[in-house]
């Protein structure tokens, strides 16, 4: 006999975690099934550290979700707290401040200062002396602009999906771990989910498969482009990139690609990462873990250009997966065969930050069919 729930939440990732602690938290008997475990190194939210700012070259409409998003990792991190009180590495999150750096007609430094004048942000423009001053390690080409927002940071990853999934559990919420979903069915009366264990019923379902979105809602043939990325941790004596000194994390856009990365957070390594290109991959299962020279070459020619106190080469990597957007925006929306089915994907390598807002947006668009947060630009129809 099939177990029945009020929802049932396919995939316990980045965005699926913090759907289930919203629904559990208003008191939603929910379900998340997740094909792995919790906060696995097999899809998209892992890595140590992502880039949280509120500046958003990628769309100035982004900037009220991270508002909300700002508040919602606050309270996160609080009930965090109080529940885990064993723990001395409660931390969610930092607010260490983002160093952009790019040609003033590039997109980062044009996205950047259109985000700040439309939504009034908090930023520094810093002549190439005041930033050579401020941040020594990096040397900045003389043609490029530099900005520097407070308010950004970087979340751990890790900790923040374990603290949705910990809390979601407290406040009742059932997750099934290492359980491949074989199926799903809609229909006006309910969903059904089998997987390789069981079958459950619901009233409603929420779809945040990552990497694994196209082969879940294959019937609706998304054009969804998966893209193999690279992260590396550079060994480094430079005290100037240490998180308890000067160090915050950064962002180049170079004529050769857009690179991003983070402090010091042990004073021996640093991480970065090339956020454009990035090989294409047909199976997410089937994904190289391996390093080739393709991922290493730019990676190495930036670190001789901007960071040449790091060691070139890294002393350690991992692999995850961008599922790309054909314009790189979000996918969050209902299925429009099924109004009891609500779907988020596509997430093109900037969606972690958002996860703790999206996943409340998400919570009211399975339980009462909309949301007050502003995601319309980011619906179904623009992609038809």
């Amino acid at each position: 006999m099939a177990t029945t729930y009020d929802c049932i939440v396919l995939g316990v990732g980045g965005f699926g975690s913090s759907t289930v602690y919203h629904l559990a938290k208003r008191g939603v008997k929910v379900l998340g099934i997740e094909q792995h475990s919790i906060a696995h190194d097999l899809g998209s939210s892992h890595g140590d550290t992502r880039v949280i700012r509120k500046a958003y070259f990628e769309h100035p409409n982004y900037v009220p979700l991270l508002d909300q998003a700002y508040e919602c990792w606050d309270e996160l991190q609080q009930e965090f707290a109080d529940y885990n009180k064993t723990d001395p590495n409660k931390l969610l999150w930092d607010q260490c401040g983002l160093l952009s750096c790019g040609p003033s007609d590039g997109m980062a430094i044009r996205g950047t200062r259109e985000a700040i004048a439309l939504h009034q942000l908090p930023c520094d423009e810093l002549s190439l002396k005041e930033c050579a001053k401020r941040f020594p390690g990096f040397r900045v080409p003389d043609n490029f602009v530099a900005l520097f927002e407070p308010e950004a940071g970087y979340l751990f990853v890790e900790k923040c999906v374990e603290a949705h999934c910990r809390l979601a559990q407290e406040h009742g919420a059932v997750i099934k771990t290492n359980e491949s979903v074989l199926d799903w069915q809609a229909n006006n009366r309910g969903v059904e989910v089998t997987t390789a264990n069981a079958v459950y019923q619901a009233d409603r379902l929420v779809l945040t498969a990552g990497a694994w979105s196209a082969q879940v809602l294959k019937d609706l043939s998304l054009p969804l482009t998966i893209r193999r990325k690279t992260l590396f941790w550079h060994g480094t004596t430079d005290a100037s990139f240490n998180v308890d000194g000067p160090g915050s994390t950064f962002l180049f856009e170079m004529p050769y690609g857009v690179f991003y990365g983070f402090p010091s957070l042990d004073g021996a390594t640093l991480k970065l990462a090339e956020h454009t290109g990035g090989e294409v991959v047909d199976d997410p299962d089937q994904i190289e873990r391996l390093v080739n020279s393709n991922d290493e070459a730019p990676i190495q020619r930036f670190v001789s250009e901007v960071m040449p106190s790091l060691h070139r080469s890294a002393s350690r990597h991992c692999v995850c997966m961008y599922t790309m957007t054909p314009d790189e925006n979000f996918i969050i929306d209902q299925h429009p065969l099924h109004q009891n089915v609500t779907l988020a994907a596509g997430f093109s390598g900037h969606g972690f930050k958002f996860t703790a807002s999206i996943g409340e947006s998400l919570a009211d668009l399975a339980m009462d069919g909309g949301t007050r947060m502003p995601i319309d630009f980011l619906g179904l129809s623009r992609l038809q």
